[in-house]
Protein backbone atom coordinates (compact mmCIF):
# COMPACT_ATOMS: atom_id res chain seq x y z
CA UNK A 1 0.00 0.00 0.00
CA UNK A 2 2.19 3.41 -0.99
CA UNK A 3 2.49 5.87 1.16
CA UNK A 4 2.22 3.55 3.94
CA UNK A 5 5.67 3.96 6.41
CA UNK A 6 7.70 1.25 6.88
CA UNK A 7 7.44 0.15 10.88
CA UNK A 8 11.14 -0.52 10.63
CA UNK A 9 11.84 2.72 9.58
CA UNK A 10 9.61 4.62 12.24
CA UNK A 11 11.36 2.44 15.09
CA UNK A 12 14.79 4.09 14.11
CA UNK A 13 13.53 7.12 13.88
CA UNK A 14 11.89 7.03 17.52
CA UNK A 15 15.48 5.31 18.40
CA UNK A 16 17.25 7.91 16.92
CA UNK A 17 14.87 10.73 18.31
CA UNK A 18 15.93 9.23 22.11
CA UNK A 19 19.56 8.74 21.27
CA UNK A 20 19.82 12.81 20.37
CA UNK A 21 17.56 13.56 23.16
CA UNK A 22 19.65 11.70 25.85
CA UNK A 23 23.09 13.42 23.87
CA UNK A 24 21.42 16.63 23.97
CA UNK A 25 20.48 16.15 28.01
CA UNK A 26 23.60 14.74 28.75
CA UNK A 27 25.27 18.68 27.10
CA UNK A 28 22.68 20.17 28.54
CA UNK A 29 23.55 18.74 31.92
CA UNK A 30 27.41 19.25 31.26
CA UNK A 31 27.21 23.06 30.70
CA UNK A 32 25.00 23.81 33.75
CA UNK A 33 26.59 21.19 35.66
CA UNK A 34 29.72 23.30 36.66
CA UNK A 35 27.38 26.38 37.38
CA UNK A 36 25.51 24.16 39.96
CA UNK A 37 28.33 22.92 41.94
CA UNK A 38 30.06 26.32 42.05
CA UNK A 39 26.75 27.43 43.62
CA UNK A 40 26.72 24.43 45.89
CA UNK A 41 30.44 25.05 47.09
CA UNK A 42 30.13 28.51 47.80
CA UNK A 43 26.89 28.05 49.85
CA UNK A 44 28.60 25.44 51.20
CA UNK A 45 32.02 27.36 52.38
CA UNK A 46 30.03 30.62 53.01
CA UNK A 47 27.92 28.53 55.58
CA UNK A 48 30.57 27.27 57.97
CA UNK A 49 31.18 27.67 61.61
CA UNK A 50 34.11 30.32 61.82
CA UNK A 51 35.36 30.32 58.33
CA UNK A 52 34.15 31.85 54.87
CA UNK A 53 35.57 30.89 51.66
CA UNK A 54 35.15 31.06 48.25
CA UNK A 55 35.41 29.11 44.56
CA UNK A 56 36.57 31.22 41.89
CA UNK A 57 35.32 28.82 39.12
CA UNK A 58 34.66 24.97 38.94
CA UNK A 59 35.69 22.46 36.13
CA UNK A 60 34.43 18.60 35.04
CA UNK A 61 35.74 16.02 33.10
CA UNK A 62 33.50 13.63 33.29
CA UNK A 63 35.59 11.13 31.42
CA UNK A 64 38.32 10.68 33.66
CA UNK A 65 35.57 11.37 36.58
CA UNK A 66 37.55 14.63 38.29
CA UNK A 67 36.78 18.34 38.86
CA UNK A 68 39.02 20.97 39.37
CA UNK A 69 38.08 24.12 41.77
CA UNK A 70 40.01 27.45 40.61
CA UNK A 71 40.94 30.39 43.04
CA UNK A 72 39.71 28.43 46.12
CA UNK A 73 40.20 30.41 49.26
CA UNK A 74 39.44 29.97 52.93
CA UNK A 75 39.72 32.75 56.09
CA UNK A 76 39.45 32.57 59.66
CA UNK A 77 36.29 34.79 60.61
CA UNK A 78 36.33 35.96 64.23
CA UNK A 79 33.16 35.66 66.19
CA UNK A 80 33.39 38.85 68.10
CA UNK A 81 34.49 41.37 64.96
CA UNK A 82 33.26 39.49 62.12
CA UNK A 83 37.17 39.94 60.60
CA UNK A 84 38.33 37.83 58.16
CA UNK A 85 42.38 36.47 58.28
CA UNK A 86 43.76 34.37 55.53
CA UNK A 87 44.26 30.92 56.61
CA UNK A 88 44.34 29.03 52.99
CA UNK A 89 44.77 29.62 49.71
CA UNK A 90 45.11 27.77 46.81
CA UNK A 91 45.55 27.71 43.03
CA UNK A 92 44.10 24.58 41.89
CA UNK A 93 42.05 21.52 43.59
CA UNK A 94 42.10 18.27 41.70
CA UNK A 95 39.79 15.62 42.84
CA UNK A 96 39.10 12.56 41.13
CA UNK A 97 38.92 8.83 41.33
CA UNK A 98 42.00 6.55 41.44
CA UNK A 99 42.12 4.35 38.45
CA UNK A 100 44.91 2.07 39.79
CA UNK A 101 42.85 1.10 43.25
CA UNK A 102 39.60 1.17 41.24
CA UNK A 103 41.07 -2.12 38.97
CA UNK A 104 41.82 -3.52 42.06
CA UNK A 105 38.03 -3.55 43.02
CA UNK A 106 38.48 -0.38 45.39
CA UNK A 107 36.29 2.77 44.69
CA UNK A 108 38.99 5.40 46.60
CA UNK A 109 39.58 9.16 45.23
CA UNK A 110 42.85 11.03 44.77
CA UNK A 111 43.10 14.80 45.85
CA UNK A 112 45.95 17.37 44.08
CA UNK A 113 46.85 20.91 45.76
CA UNK A 114 48.87 23.18 43.02
CA UNK A 115 50.27 25.87 44.97
CA UNK A 116 48.53 25.99 47.74
CA UNK A 117 49.38 28.31 50.97
CA UNK A 118 48.79 27.93 54.91
CA UNK A 119 48.62 31.01 57.16
CA UNK A 120 48.66 30.47 60.75
CA UNK A 121 48.25 33.98 62.42
CA UNK A 122 49.32 34.84 65.75
CA UNK A 123 45.79 35.46 68.26
CA UNK A 124 44.36 34.94 64.84
CA UNK A 125 44.07 31.56 63.36
CA UNK A 126 46.72 30.02 66.08
CA UNK A 127 47.65 26.12 65.22
CA UNK A 128 45.62 24.75 68.46
CA UNK A 129 42.60 26.65 67.73
CA UNK A 130 42.40 25.71 64.10
CA UNK A 131 43.10 22.14 65.14
CA UNK A 132 39.76 21.69 66.82
CA UNK A 133 38.17 22.56 63.94
CA UNK A 134 39.33 18.81 62.62
CA UNK A 135 35.98 17.69 62.56
CA UNK A 136 34.26 20.74 60.22
CA UNK A 137 37.28 20.26 57.72
CA UNK A 138 36.86 16.57 57.91
CA UNK A 139 32.53 17.07 56.85
CA UNK A 140 33.75 19.50 54.78
CA UNK A 141 36.09 17.22 52.70
CA UNK A 142 33.19 14.84 52.54
CA UNK A 143 31.25 17.47 50.89
CA UNK A 144 33.37 18.19 47.98
CA UNK A 145 34.76 14.29 47.89
CA UNK A 146 32.22 11.78 48.53
CA UNK A 147 34.87 8.74 47.96
CA UNK A 148 37.26 7.89 50.64
CA UNK A 149 40.66 9.70 49.96
CA UNK A 150 43.61 7.28 49.77
CA UNK A 151 46.40 9.40 47.46
CA UNK A 152 46.89 13.36 48.25
CA UNK A 153 49.54 15.39 46.74
CA UNK A 154 50.68 18.97 47.28
CA UNK A 155 52.85 20.37 44.52
CA UNK A 156 54.37 23.97 45.15
CA UNK A 157 52.82 24.83 48.51
CA UNK A 158 54.33 27.00 51.51
CA UNK A 159 53.31 26.66 55.15
CA UNK A 160 53.67 30.27 57.01
CA UNK A 161 53.21 31.43 60.64
CA UNK A 162 52.61 35.35 61.14
CA UNK A 163 52.77 37.52 64.23
CA UNK A 164 51.39 41.18 63.37
CA UNK A 165 51.94 42.45 66.89
CA UNK A 166 55.75 42.43 67.07
CA UNK A 167 58.43 44.92 65.07
CA UNK A 168 59.70 43.58 62.95
CA UNK A 169 56.58 41.45 61.81
CA UNK A 170 57.59 37.97 61.86
CA UNK A 171 56.87 35.70 58.92
CA UNK A 172 58.42 32.16 59.19
CA UNK A 173 57.56 30.32 55.89
CA UNK A 174 58.37 26.86 54.30
CA UNK A 175 58.62 27.24 50.83
CA UNK A 176 58.08 24.58 47.65
CA UNK A 177 57.36 22.23 49.38
CA UNK A 178 56.10 19.18 47.62
CA UNK A 179 53.99 16.20 49.71
CA UNK A 180 52.84 13.08 48.60
CA UNK A 181 50.94 10.55 50.61
CA UNK A 182 50.02 7.24 49.42
CA UNK A 183 47.25 4.18 50.72
CA UNK A 184 45.55 6.07 52.93
CA UNK A 185 42.79 3.71 52.90
CA UNK A 186 45.02 0.80 52.70
CA UNK A 187 44.10 -0.46 48.85
CA UNK A 188 47.35 -2.12 48.86
CA UNK A 189 49.70 -3.61 51.17
CA UNK A 190 47.44 -4.48 53.92
CA UNK A 191 49.31 -6.99 55.31
CA UNK A 192 51.73 -4.56 56.62
CA UNK A 193 51.19 -3.10 59.91
CA UNK A 194 52.45 0.40 58.26
CA UNK A 195 50.74 0.40 55.34
CA UNK A 196 50.19 4.04 54.41
CA UNK A 197 53.36 6.50 53.52
CA UNK A 198 54.34 10.11 53.68
CA UNK A 199 57.11 12.20 52.20
CA UNK A 200 57.82 16.10 51.70
CA UNK A 201 60.25 18.07 51.28
CA UNK A 202 60.31 22.06 51.56
CA UNK A 203 62.67 24.80 51.34
CA UNK A 204 63.86 26.22 54.83
CA UNK A 205 65.76 29.49 54.70
CA UNK A 206 68.79 28.18 52.53
CA UNK A 207 68.48 24.98 53.42
CA UNK A 208 66.15 22.07 52.88
CA UNK A 209 63.47 19.72 55.01
CA UNK A 210 62.54 16.46 54.19
CA UNK A 211 60.26 14.32 56.23
CA UNK A 212 59.25 10.40 55.83
CA UNK A 213 56.75 8.96 57.69
CA UNK A 214 55.22 5.41 57.69
CA UNK A 215 51.77 5.18 59.32
CA UNK A 216 48.56 3.07 59.71
CA UNK A 217 46.31 5.66 58.62
CA UNK A 218 43.15 3.60 59.68
CA UNK A 219 44.47 2.60 63.55
CA UNK A 220 42.26 3.65 66.11
CA UNK A 221 45.24 4.83 67.52
CA UNK A 222 48.12 6.59 66.59
CA UNK A 223 50.53 4.23 64.53
CA UNK A 224 53.45 5.97 62.57
CA UNK A 225 57.51 5.97 62.34
CA UNK A 226 58.92 9.53 61.49
CA UNK A 227 62.12 10.90 60.24
CA UNK A 228 62.34 14.81 59.93
CA UNK A 229 65.62 16.40 59.04
CA UNK A 230 66.09 20.58 58.46
CA UNK A 231 69.74 21.06 56.66
CA UNK A 232 71.63 23.76 56.51
CA UNK A 233 68.94 27.04 57.03
CA UNK A 234 70.82 30.62 57.16
CA UNK A 235 70.20 31.64 60.99
CA UNK A 236 70.80 35.73 59.41
CA UNK A 237 67.62 34.98 57.24
CA UNK A 238 65.70 34.40 60.90
CA UNK A 239 66.69 37.68 62.00
CA UNK A 240 63.23 39.68 62.47
CA UNK A 241 62.29 36.30 64.29
CA UNK A 242 65.01 37.05 66.32
CA UNK A 243 64.74 40.55 67.11
CA UNK A 244 61.33 40.49 67.75
CA UNK A 245 61.57 38.12 70.30
CA UNK A 246 65.05 37.95 71.27
CA UNK A 247 66.29 41.78 70.60
CA UNK A 248 69.05 40.88 69.23
CA UNK A 249 70.13 39.76 65.22
CA UNK A 250 73.08 37.22 63.80
CA UNK A 251 75.91 37.98 62.01
CA UNK A 252 76.52 34.44 61.05
CA UNK A 253 75.52 30.67 61.43
CA UNK A 254 73.28 27.76 60.31
CA UNK A 255 70.65 25.93 61.66
CA UNK A 256 69.84 21.87 61.41
CA UNK A 257 67.48 19.60 63.12
CA UNK A 258 67.07 16.08 63.22
CA UNK A 259 63.74 13.93 64.71
CA UNK A 260 62.51 10.60 65.13
CA UNK A 261 59.26 9.34 66.65
CA UNK A 262 57.24 6.46 66.72
CA UNK A 263 53.88 5.70 68.01
CA UNK A 264 51.79 2.61 68.84
CA UNK A 265 49.15 1.38 71.47
CA UNK A 266 48.73 5.43 72.64
CA UNK A 267 52.33 5.66 73.30
CA UNK A 268 55.52 7.43 71.94
CA UNK A 269 58.98 7.35 71.85
CA UNK A 270 61.41 10.18 69.88
CA UNK A 271 64.07 12.86 69.95
CA UNK A 272 64.44 16.21 68.70
CA UNK A 273 68.19 17.05 67.74
CA UNK A 274 68.92 20.55 67.02
CA UNK A 275 72.25 22.04 65.90
CA UNK A 276 73.73 25.38 65.28
CA UNK A 277 77.20 25.95 63.84
CA UNK A 278 79.41 28.37 62.80
CA UNK A 279 77.40 30.78 65.03
CA UNK A 280 78.22 34.87 65.27
CA UNK A 281 76.13 36.71 66.98
CA UNK A 282 78.22 40.23 66.73
CA UNK A 283 79.26 41.59 62.71
CA UNK A 284 80.22 44.49 61.64
CA UNK A 285 76.78 45.84 60.62
CA UNK A 286 75.88 45.90 64.34
CA UNK A 287 79.13 48.68 64.77
CA UNK A 288 76.03 51.45 64.80
CA UNK A 289 73.88 49.83 67.77
CA UNK A 290 73.50 51.40 71.04
CA UNK A 291 76.02 50.47 73.83
CA UNK A 292 73.47 48.13 75.68
CA UNK A 293 72.78 46.48 72.09
CA UNK A 294 75.96 45.95 71.97
CA UNK A 295 76.80 44.40 75.38
CA UNK A 296 73.49 42.55 74.73
CA UNK A 297 74.52 40.70 71.65
CA UNK A 298 78.07 40.45 72.96
CA UNK A 299 76.79 37.86 76.17
CA UNK A 300 74.53 36.06 73.93
CA UNK A 301 77.46 35.12 71.63
CA UNK A 302 79.88 34.40 74.76
CA UNK A 303 77.13 32.12 75.80
CA UNK A 304 76.82 30.15 72.88
CA UNK A 305 80.87 30.13 72.75
CA UNK A 306 81.21 28.57 75.72
CA UNK A 307 78.59 26.28 74.75
CA UNK A 308 80.20 25.70 71.63
CA UNK A 309 82.15 22.36 70.57
CA UNK A 310 85.91 23.95 69.72
CA UNK A 311 86.28 20.89 67.29
CA UNK A 312 83.02 20.83 65.25
CA UNK A 313 82.19 24.33 65.91
CA UNK A 314 78.80 23.93 66.83
CA UNK A 315 76.28 24.13 69.60
CA UNK A 316 73.95 21.28 69.80
CA UNK A 317 71.91 19.14 72.31
CA UNK A 318 69.21 16.15 71.95
CA UNK A 319 66.00 16.63 73.57
CA UNK A 320 64.47 12.55 74.15
CA UNK A 321 60.64 13.17 74.16
CA UNK A 322 58.43 10.21 75.58
CA UNK A 323 54.95 9.49 76.92
CA UNK A 324 51.05 8.65 76.20
CA UNK A 325 49.06 11.08 74.44
CA UNK A 326 47.65 13.56 76.60
CA UNK A 327 50.29 13.76 78.70
CA UNK A 328 54.15 14.19 77.72
CA UNK A 329 57.85 14.21 79.22
CA UNK A 330 60.28 16.21 77.67
CA UNK A 331 63.06 15.49 79.80
CA UNK A 332 64.87 18.87 80.31
CA UNK A 333 67.56 17.40 82.79
CA UNK A 334 68.54 15.02 80.13
CA UNK A 335 68.61 18.00 77.39
CA UNK A 336 70.79 20.32 79.73
CA UNK A 337 73.50 17.40 80.20
CA UNK A 338 73.64 16.86 76.20
CA UNK A 339 74.21 20.29 75.63
CA UNK A 340 76.90 20.64 78.26
CA UNK A 341 78.44 16.99 77.02
CA UNK A 342 78.39 18.15 73.20
CA UNK A 343 80.04 21.47 74.14
CA UNK A 344 83.17 20.14 76.56
CA UNK A 345 83.13 15.86 75.48
CA UNK A 346 81.88 15.47 71.85
CA UNK A 347 79.91 16.73 69.26
CA UNK A 348 76.61 15.09 68.33
CA UNK A 349 76.57 14.11 64.20
CA UNK A 350 74.63 16.27 62.62
CA UNK A 351 72.01 13.38 61.04
CA UNK A 352 69.38 11.44 62.94
CA UNK A 353 70.48 8.50 64.88
CA UNK A 354 68.21 5.79 63.73
CA UNK A 355 67.78 5.19 67.26
CA UNK A 356 63.98 5.31 66.97
CA UNK A 357 61.66 2.18 65.24
CA UNK A 358 57.93 1.35 65.57
CA UNK A 359 58.98 -0.89 68.65
CA UNK A 360 60.47 2.24 70.55
CA UNK A 361 57.41 2.65 72.16
CA UNK A 362 56.95 -0.39 74.12
CA UNK A 363 60.23 0.75 75.99
CA UNK A 364 58.18 3.65 77.90
CA UNK A 365 57.93 2.13 80.97
CA UNK A 366 55.50 3.64 83.81
CA UNK A 367 58.70 6.42 85.31
CA UNK A 368 58.24 9.36 84.67
CA UNK A 369 60.89 11.14 83.19
CA UNK A 370 62.62 7.81 82.26
CA UNK A 371 63.99 7.39 78.30
CA UNK A 372 65.32 3.40 78.02
CA UNK A 373 67.98 4.45 75.58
Amino acid sequence: MTGQRNPKTRKWKITYRIIAGVVLLCIVIRLLLPTIVLKYANRTLASLDGYYGQVADIDIALYRGAYQLNGFYLNKVDSASGDQTRFFAVKEIDLSVEWRSLFRGSIVGELMFDSPELIFTKEKAEIDAVAKDTNDFRQLLKDFMPLRVNRFEVQNGSIHYTDSTTSPLVDISLKQAYILAENLKNTNREDEKLPSTIHAQAHAYGGTLSLDMRMDALAEKATFDLTAEIKGASLPELNDFFIAYGRFDISKGTFGLYSEFAADGGRYKGYVKPIVKDLEVVGLEDRDDSFFQQAKEAIVGFVGKILENPKENQVATRVPIEGSFGETDVLVWEAVWQILKNAFIKALMPSVDNAININSPKEVDGRKGIFND
